[in-house]
């Protein structure tokens, strides 16, 4: 198997023997990394759980971190799931990898769709399961929505990720109806990671599991979805997460489980527990967020998007751009051509607004002086 360099590994080598201006400190802007301090009740409840490291962790996750996450569920999307249809998981990038390899198993010659641009894991997942590769390109032209066409016919299948990174964009309950519809006519497993589902600022994003019901698939057949607490709760490095959905597809999954071995340890997954079952700190970590696209919006003059904490950007000549931010301001953004195939994303940068208060100005205020020279281009 051979994998894609990772985008932060082309951004280094882009970035290799340029000196940055040292008139201003170093700030990346470059990775979806929540520079927020993870909340004490989470912090608390792992400190005080430090003596069960002495014990293996089971491969089905604990009950208490279940029922925390399917809390979470019902409180969020109003739905009541049972522990037959929703696998605990070690964040949700192990997940993304070996669950479709898991899915695709059996199939001849698997064909999987997803996004584009798109997170890496996706085309490493399917790398790994041998499968051909549809690309559902996010342009301006379908206002970053995935197409709905006869490819569709087949797939075995599709990765949506909304709200999405890194576009920012969102899907109403209207068009993740119509994907769940489309699922059943075309007979494909549909995905969606729902990890920043949390980072909104009005209007909370529907779930693909609430249009599935919407479609009148109770059973959610054909559906999953996956969530993250890490840029919920500002806990990247707990790594929980989850899967949920077609208890069909889930039970075997949750026996594969037993044999990859990717159980948390268990001082992590009672600090996730407390975090999943905990809502005070989320509504802080949005107040955060908002902030900081309130401030974007006076800078940049941006839209304030509905979702994620990503900015997307054009400027014509990503590569070219994001040299000259690192030159000249010692900021480090990504282009977009690292995050997609055959030409999308091309000219365009993410931008992750993750630090808070005066970092976050000075790093907006260096890319407003970056993209007002356009001395790049």
């Amino acid at each position: 198997m051979e994998f894609e360099k990772y985008p932060f590994e082309k951004l280094n080598q882009l970035l290799e023997g340029i000196e940055p201006n040292r008139d201003y400190p170093p700030l990346q802007l470059t990775i979806g990394e929540p520079q927020f301090p993870t909340p004490e009740i989470i912090q608390e409840e792992v400190a005080k759980r430090v003596d069960l490291l002495a014990k293996y962790p089971p491969s089905a996750g604990e009950p208490l971190l279940k029922e925390a996450i399917q809390s979470f569920i019902a409180r969020r999307f109003g739905i009541e799931m049972d522990d037959g249809q929703v696998v605990t998981t070690f964040g949700t990038r192990e997940a993304l990898f070996n669950l479709p390899q898991y899915l695709l198993a059996s199939k001849q010659a698997p064909v999987m769709a997803f996004t584009n641009p798109f997170y890496q894991i996706y085309e490493g997942a399917a790398i790994a399961a041998g499968a051909k590769v549809v690309y559902l390109d996010l342009l301006p032209e379908n206002d970053f929505k995935p197409p709905i066409d006869e490819r569709l016919a087949l797939v075995d299948l599709v990765i949506l990720n909304f709200p999405n990174n890194p576009t920012a964009a969102t899907l109403s309950l209207q068009e993740l109806k119509r994907w769940v519809e489309a699922a059943l006519e075309y007979d494909f497993i549909l995905i969606n990671d729902e990890c920043y589902s949390e980072i909104y600022f009005q209007n909370p994003p529907p779930s693909l599991l609430e249009a599935s019901i919407a479609a009148g698939n109770g059973t959610f057949r054909n559906i999953l979805v996956l969530n993250s607490i890490s840029k919920r709760s500002s806990a990247p490095g707990l790594r929980s997460g989850f899967v949920a959905g077609d208890r069909r597809l889930l039970e075997g999954y949750q026996r594969y489980r037993t044999y990859v071995g990717c159980a948390a340890p268990l001082p992590l997954q009672y600090g996730a527990a407390a975090g999943w079952r905990d809502e005070e700190h989320v509504h802080a970590n949005q107040e955060a967020y908002r902030r900081n696209f309130k401030l974007a919006h006076e800078i940049l003059s941006v839209p304030i998007p509905e979702a994620t904490f990503y900015l997307w950007l054009f400027v014509e000549d990503d590569l070219a751009f994001t040299r000259y931010a690192y030159e000249a301001y010692n900021l480090k953004v990504l282009p977009g051509s690292f995050l997609g195939r055959k030409g999308v994303g091309k000219g365009y940068i993410r931008v992750a607004l993750v630090y808070g208060g005066e970092a976050m100005r000075d790093g907006l205020t260096r890319l407003h002086s970056a993209l007002r020279g356009r001395v790049w281009i």
